[in-house]
């Protein structure tokens, strides 16, 4: 039965082709949109994560309640302790140190001339560490305008549009002049390494990347840091787990009423990004779920209409004898097939565009020139194993339910009359 179904779908085109391409269209759309949400709502939280949050930070109670001014005088110190006790409740995280700074970048000129100055946003980072990954984890190498990654102390990264507006190249001098830890003024110079552009107008406009260690000096953070991030070593969030991981660290500290004692937070407790989370899972299922529906009344009527324009079809049949549940169940057969067939298409077209844009993504960085959010400029699709299955939901269960409701008028036919309307 199902072999002389699919035959006849092949060879009727009439029947088949409009179907087969309007479901096909339908879970093509729905597959890229589903893959679109994905990777553009991904791609906010896991940039936000490399550059800002990690997956978890830990830092000072008082430093955590001023975290948005960048309080060095609040720095978490005695880091050595704190590390060895994260590596060893937490081993299946990679721990890092960073500090964020403020101040002002000077590129002196001929004649004691300054070129230019600007405010900078600094950040410290191990660059030097083989064991941190924060060189691949920042993409400092394919962020790479020209130069090259620092491999001593006093050189520096620059963001592109940064050095383009002080009119500086690589290996010219810079002069950062800024606060220390310990509230006292500090200077330091530092040869420029290379220039960066991470496609973030907020940080190619100011920001400055140097070696944790000479931000420690600089600032007089000896055996200090500003913040302590942790990423788990797969590089994915889990926030389940999270949680569980800051309860149990926050645990041990509880009863320490010194304001300067360690506190851990996730990702979701900084920056807003628990709302941006809940608003994530709420704002990418309810697209998916409004766009599947809106397939699914297009597809629902487009069985629906196939059925009715085979009306005098299903009366021929009956007046030659055959069972009206047969009618039935065969129609039901061939909107099964056609709603495979259509929804195995849509999803592979679906599938292929996903992962192109997952790979080249579309570029809208002259759309951001003057952003200051901190958000991807380049959108990308990202493949998830739901896409597999996503597109058969309005492919093929709204085909069925469509050829299902038209095929009612089948049993409402009367062999009386059949006769009369073939006669017409």
């Amino acid at each position: 039965m199902i072999k002389f179904i699919f035959k006849a779908i092949l060879r009727d085109k009439n029947r088949s082709v409009l179907p087969v391409a309007v479901v096909s269209i339908g879970v093509f759309l729905t597959i890229a949109l589903s893959g679109y949400l994905s990777g553009f709502l991904g791609d906010m939280i896991d940039q936000t994560a490399r550059f800002q949050t990690g997956h978890v930070k830990v830092m000072s109670r008082a430093y955590a309640e001023n975290i948005d001014q960048m309080p060095n005088d609040l720095a978490l110190l005695g880091i050595d302790k704190v590390h060895q006790e994260l590596n060893s409740d937490f081993p299946d995280y990679t721990w890092v140190n960073r500090i964020s700074f403020g101040g002002i970048i000077d590129a002196p000129g001929e004649n004691e001339v300054s070129k230019g100055q600007g405010p900078a946003m600094g950040m410290a980072i191990e660059m030097f560490s083989k064991n941190s990954g924060e060189v691949e984890r920042m993409n400092l190498v394919n962020s790479l305008v020209e130069g090259k990654i620092p491999k001593k102390s006093g050189e520096v990264l620059l963001g592109h549009e940064f050095a383009e507006k002080l009119g500086v190249k690589i290996g010219d001098e810079l002069t950062y002049m800024g606060s220390t830890m310990n509230g006292s003024m500090t200077f330091a110079s530092f040869t420029i390494s290379g220039t960066v552009r991470f496609g973030v107008m907020a940080m190619d406009k100011g920001t400055v990347i140097i070696d944790f260690t000479d931000a420690q000096q600089i600032l007089d953070m000896e055996n200090g840091t500003g913040e302590i991030l942790g990423f788990y070593k797969d590089e994915v969030f889990m926030q389940d787990q999270a949680i569980e991981m800051r309860e149990a660290f926050n645990a041990k500290y509880a009863d320490n009423p010194d304001e300067f004692a360690p506190i851990m937070k996730t990702l979701g407790e900084q920056s807003s990004m628990g709302t941006y989370l809940d608003l994530v899972d709420s704002v990418s299922g309810m697209f998916v779920v409004i766009f599947i529906i809106i397939m699914s009344i297009v597809l629902w009527n487009t069985g629906l209409i196939g059925g009715l324009r085979r009306y005098q079809e299903f009366g021929i049949r009956i007046a030659l004898g055959e069972e009206k549940s047969h009618i039935y169940r065969t129609m039901i057969y061939e909107a099964v097939l056609i709603g495979v067939i259509g929804s195995v298409i849509g999803t592979v077209l679906g599938i292929v565009v996903t992962l192109l844009m997952q790979k080249y993504g579309i570029d809208i960085s002259g759309m951001m020139k003057d952003a200051t959010m901190m958000m991807p400029s380049v959108i990308r699709s990202k493949f998830t194993l739901q896409l597999l299955y996503i597109g058969f939901i309005p492919g093929l269960l709204a085909m069925v339910f469509g050829n299902m409701l038209s095929g009612i008028g089948i049993y409402k036919r009367e062999t009386a009359t059949l006769f009369k309307e073939l006669e017409v």
